[in-house]
């Protein structure tokens, strides 16, 4: 089987040799160089956009039965390269086998969820008070720009990269420079594999400088970002000051609330994999812990004892239940928002030392809301604990943030959740489940400073990677008064 990648190099039109030179790939468990990526400048992104708008244009004329079989065959290319993709994860980001596996096994869902997308009706009638056929069409943007984050980043940037593709657009994709192979060079591959023609898709790892290119390149009028807010935020300001839509899924603080009425045992069960599981460096993960204070303290005792209990080491050599930290920048972050809640005077109840890159999960206890690790998004395994009273001080709370990606409610009481949820602005609700869910069919996005909305997943992608044309018939040309 063909490798993944060719290393030092860019996938452009095919395997290319990159401007801006080559960079080790690091596993953050070992330190270990797993190989080199190329690194792209603005010079290949402006190449990419001009191939890419150039293949666009076939790409789109093609059939939709011709799209939709690109689509599922390279859903089969991951199929069949299940176990090497899972390794990358594992290795490349730091993810545990179970993580990575889910990984590859959404990934090749969005490739069939997409092809189903090339055969949506292209558009709809509409009422008109003229003689004539007035109708809505989708069309194809033209060129989309990608750019993916590193923590799930098979995920993250093929959640874009297969709908995209299916609707009739080319793609110019920009992974993270850290995770290169499963964020971007694979996805390359089983395309290719699957017959995508040449120069409609372009892998292009690269720094701010390639970012900024793919955001002010005339030729791609949609940019599609996944990644921090702070982030976020100038990518949408650069996309507005070029006039181009910008979809934005950014951080989040997510609130975990559990009722008085809720079952302990499985409450503490889903927080704790909702805060550590791939060592908490999901945007949905549950950063926000809100317990009755009927119940409290038997939680916080409880999930600091499952806490204690996870094992954490190099996900590829053993059994483990969380790896490392992606590098020694988000482990400063990390223990530096755990160790100034501390000192302003929270409680420790696990965790907070590391090893390396490999960082405890960490249960902190007698939270207050001005206190760090509950304000920010921390990215780590850390679940702060705060107590409250009765439901009006529970949505309170959890409305409290600049944030609004996931909220979850647990309870004995379904409906009651579904109704306190209603009080709490998010973008996504599950009631009795943890914050972290993720499904190809469903739209996924934030509000406030999370994102733009739902822009990914099922219908979304409609709106997200076409535009809409109206379109009017009449049987001859009328005569006007002029």
């Amino acid at each position: 089987m063909t490798a993944l990648f060719e290393p030092g190099s860019l996938y452009s039109g095919g395997w290319v040799a990159a401007s801006g030179g080559d960079t080790a790939i690091v596993e953050p468990a070992t330190g270990e160089e797993l190989g080199r990526t190329g690194v792209a400048d603005a010079s290949d992104v402006d190449a990419a956009c001009a191939r890419a708008a150039a293949a666009q244009k076939d790409w789109a004329a093609a059939t939709y039965s011709d799209r939709a079989a690109v689509l599922r065959k390279a859903g089969a290319a991951i199929e069949a390269r299940f176990a090497e993709l899972r390794d990358w994860v594992v290795r490349e980001t730091g993810a545990v086998p179970d993580m990575a596996a889910f990984a590859v096994g959404v990934a090749a869902q969005e490739c069939y969820e997409a092809a189903a997308l090339a055969s949506m009706p292209p558009g709809e009638l509409l009422p008109t008070a003229e003689p004539r056929l007035s109708m809505l069409r989708r069309v194809p943007v033209g060129v989309v720009g990608v750019i993916s984050p590193f923590n799930v980043p098979l995920i993250l940037s093929i959640r874009s990269v297969a709908p995209a593709l299916a609707l009739g657009n080319a793609v110019v994709l920009k992974p993270d420079l850290r995770t290169p192979v499963s964020g971007g060079f694979a996805i390359a591959r089983v395309f290719a594999e699957a017959g995508l023609p040449d120069g409609v898709l372009h892998v292009l790892p690269g720094g701010a400088d390639a970012g900024t290119a793919l955001v002010e390149n005339p030729r791609v009028p949609v940019i599609s970002f996944t990644g921090s807010t702070a982030v976020g935020r100038k990518v949408g300001e650069l996309a507005a000051k070029h006039l181009k839509r910008a979809h934005l899924e950014l951080g989040g603080n997510s609130a975990l609330i559990v009722l008085d009425d809720a079952d302990v045992e499985r409450a503490v069960s889903a927080g704790s994999w909702g805060s550590f599981l791939h060592q908490g460096q999901i945007c949905m993960t549950t950063g926000r812990h809100l317990v009755h204070e009927r119940i409290a303290e038997s939680y916080v005792e409880a999930l600091a004892a499952h806490a204690t209990a996870l094992p954490v080491g190099d996900p590829a050599s053993g059994k483990v239940a969380l790896g490392p930290l992606i590098d020694e920048g988000q482990l400063g972050k990390v223990h530096g928002l755990v160790t100034s809640t501390v000192d302003a005077g929270a409680r420790l109840a696990s965790g907070g030392t590391h090893e390396g890159l490999f960082y405890r999960p960490t249960v902190l206890d007698g939270v207050r809301t001005d206190m760090p690790a509950y304000a920010n998004e921390v990215f780590g395994p850390v679940a702060p604990v705060v107590r409250f009273a009765d439901e009006d001080e529970a949505v309170a709370l959890a409305a409290d943030s600049e944030y609004g990606l996931a909220l979850s409610i647990l309870t004995g009481d379904a409906m009651r959740g579904l109704a306190l949820a209603e009080r709490i602005p998010t973008g996504i609700v599950h009631i009795n489940d943890q914050t972290v869910n993720d499904e190809a069919v469903a739209p996924f996005g934030g509000v406030a400073a999370s994102g733009t909305g739902a822009r990914f997943g099922g219908l979304a992608n409609l709106d997200a990677f076409t535009e809409s044309r109206w379109i009017t018939v009449r049987g001859q040309i009328p005569a006007y008064p002029f």
